[in-house]
């Protein structure tokens, strides 16, 4: 981490140039607390501080005493003395209110050197992955509750209703209702959902297999070859339909081969943690390869379906990032939109929400069902018999259902809260086009008209989720969405380490990391930071074989915007395409070997899509590469 604190000094002194402070007293701060607390004071305490600007920005003033107990300020000042030339420019330095006319470089700044490390590549401690495994778990219990809550309802009248209330800050409580989340699901996507219904009984899906791990470690090719296949799947997508190209290579013998598990002898998912931060991994849930196999035969088709609609796909993405990014921006210049952020969404997504959601459609809802993994193995020591937990969550992060059946849910809730602000029931889809104009929901990024912000958040708590009031955003003027970050329309996006930087040539993914974060710093004006990560990247290649290209190029170089990229006096040609040719190092793999034959092959080559060709050798290898490196050759510099 020393050379990424000298990094920081590189950046600390660069932003201070920019906004004409000096950084020198920062930096020695900085040094002493790395000296003292080690790699988690750059990523995780440091951090802290950015995320405190951040909430400050939103409620209008600074205050040092919430959760920044170890950055203090002198006596008489609402600031920490830490990054106070940055900081004074933002707030008043005595009653931290925001200045009428904040700098907006100088809240880049602070994110830039307060943020730098948070999401860097790093294992976590065993005892925060086990806080994370917890917390996993803890989550699946309050999804339990609630339910067991959405499964008591009972019959007034022709309105099913439930006794449960929320209190919240209007005159009239909130009403969980069943009734209405079906009825708007329905409008909004019953045409849909009767299409993809039929399209299931009528056996049209195009399944694939992904490139990612399953939970019976088949890989690559041998995915083609699985031999298990559950009773429930069965029953709604026949192994004959899905795993043959034709019934004529079916046989009594092979589908003796084939075990069909009944429901209690299912493969559970298996539940791991993968880098997020070093404060807590992301967890993930690993599942079969059948139910993986099939779970994208329906998202696939399921997405294509909501993109191609004229109304949701104003309201719903999947693919596409710049809508959300574009109304953050607008939202950020006056307060008309806010930005709102989920924690642990996919993980609070209840099956009977996906029930209710496609209940009017039996074979989508009982597909729907049968791909969906009731189970998760995790480590026995946090003390489930076996290791195994009963699933109340539609599934987690993992499963290739999980972000369109989300969004649709969560577009259906904001739905119900436009509604109940109106006063009067939606009547068609076009209506609620209309009154859900600046709404758009990406994953569980979610923008709404600010006037209705806390009734969706009210909304949202109401039907089980959970606000990341970190990351939302409703008051103020800072507004971020999709990876982007605004302020009063200024982009104060920050560049991120994501690894370590290399220590030797044999450091491979860090090398290629490096030469990422010097070509995006240099894209952010950034330029002494880039050359600091140019003179360190130095010390194992000669510079010469780190060329000026374009950012398409394969080459690892210098993205620059000072020449034209790589065409220098004596460059090759390339007689194909009658373009220069320069020497540097591009990035290789190989996939396992993974070897496929038969009617597997033959599979295989019917589940193709899209108009590329083939990988070379892909009935030979398959799956993705075990190793990364990287070799020295011409190539264009375009």
């Amino acid at each position: 981490m020393k050379s990424l604190l000298e990094l920081w000094r590189v950046l600390s002194v660069e932003l201070g140039s920019i906004v004409g402070v000096n950084t020198t007293l920062d930096y020695n701060y900085v040094k002493r607390r790395f000296e003292h607390e080690g790699d988690s004071f750059l990523t995780i305490t440091l951090p802290s501080f950015g995320k405190e600007l951040e909430g400050a920005l939103a409620a209008g003033f600074f205050d040092r005493f919430s959760s920044l107990k170890s950055f203090r300020g002198p006596k008489g000042s609402s600031l920490p003395t830490f990054l106070s030339g940055f900081s004074s420019r933002v707030f008043d330095s005595k009653s931290g209110v925001l200045l009428k006319d904040p700098d907006p470089q100088a809240i880049f700044a602070i994110r830039q050197l307060t943020l730098l490390f948070k999401k860097i590549d790093s294992e976590c401690s065993k005892e925060r992955t086990d806080r994370a495994v917890l917390g996993y778990l803890r989550t699946e219990r309050e999804v339990a509750d609630f339910s067991e809550l959405w499964r008591s309802w009972v019959l007034v009248g022709d309105t099913r209703v439930q006794p449960y209330t929320q209190l919240t800050s209007r005159e009239k409580p909130l009403r969980l209702d069943l009734f209405a989340f079906e009825r708007i699901s329905l409008l909004l996507f019953g045409d849909l959902f009767a299409k993809l219904s039929e399209e299931i009984y009528e056996h049209k899906l195009l399944p694939k297999h992904g490139p990612g791990a399953t939970a019976d470690r088949l890989r690559g090719n041998a995915k083609f070859y699985q031999r298990e296949w559950t009773t429930r799947l069965e029953e709604i997508f026949p192994y004959g339909e899905y795993c043959l190209p034709s019934f004529r290579f079916s046989s009594e013998s092979l589908f003796e081969e084939v075990d069909f598990l009944s429901p209690e002898r299912e493969r559970p998912v298996r539940v791991i943690t993968v880098p997020k931060t070093l404060e807590t991994p992301r967890i993930i849930a690993v599942e079969p390869t059948c139910m993986q196999y099939m779970q994208q035969a329906i998202s696939v088709r399921l997405v294509e379906l909501l993109e191609g609609d004229s109304v949701l796909k104003k309201l719903i993405g999947f693919t596409d990032q710049i809508p959300n990014q574009d109304l953050a921006r607008e939202g950020s210049l006056d307060g008309n939109l806010a930005t709102l952020d989920l924690s642990e969404a996919s993980d609070r997504v209840s099956n009977e929400h996906v029930r209710s959601l496609t209940h009017t459609f039996p074979w989508l809802s009982e597909g729907i069902d049968a791909c969906r993994s009731r189970r998760a193995h995790v480590p026995p020591h946090f003390g489930y018999p076996d290791g195994i937990v009963e699933l109340e969550k539609f599934a987690s992060m993992g499963s290739a259902l999980t972000f369109p059946v989300e969004a649709m849910v969560f577009l259906t809730i904001i739905a119900l809260a436009f509604e109940e602000l109106r006063g009067h029931r939606f009547k068609s889809r076009k209506e609620i086009q209309r009154e859900l104009e600046g709404v758009i929901v990406y994953g569980d990024d979610i923008i709404v008209p600010t006037h209705i912000a806390v009734s969706v958040m009210e909304h949202l708590d109401l039907y089980g989720f959970r606000i990341n009031a970190s990351k939302s955003f409703w008051t103020g003027l800072f507004r971020e969405s999709c990876g982007k970050e605004y302020f009063a329309g200024v982009d104060v996006s920050i560049t991120r380490v994501r690894r370590n930087l290399p220590k030797s040539r044999n450091d491979v993914l860090e090398i290629i990391s490096l030469v990422s974060l010097r070509n995006r710093l240099y894209e952010a004006g950034l330029w002494q930071g880039a050359k600091f990560l140019e003179d360190y990247l130095g010390q194992y290649f000669p510079l010469r074989l780190f060329p000026a290209i374009l950012p398409t190029s394969p080459i690892l170089g210098r993205i620059s915007f000072l020449r034209r990229a790589g065409f220098q006096h004596g460059d090759e040609w390339c007689e194909q395409t009658h373009s220069p040719l320069v020497k540097g190092y591009v990035v290789s793999s190989k996939s396992p070997v993974s070897p496929i034959d038969g009617k597997e092959a033959l599979m295989k080559w019917f589940l193709k899509k899209g108009d590329k060709p083939f990988e070379k050798d892909h009935l030979e290898r398959s799956g993705r590469p075990d190793a990364v490196y990287i070799k020295l050759r011409k190539a264009s510099p375009f």
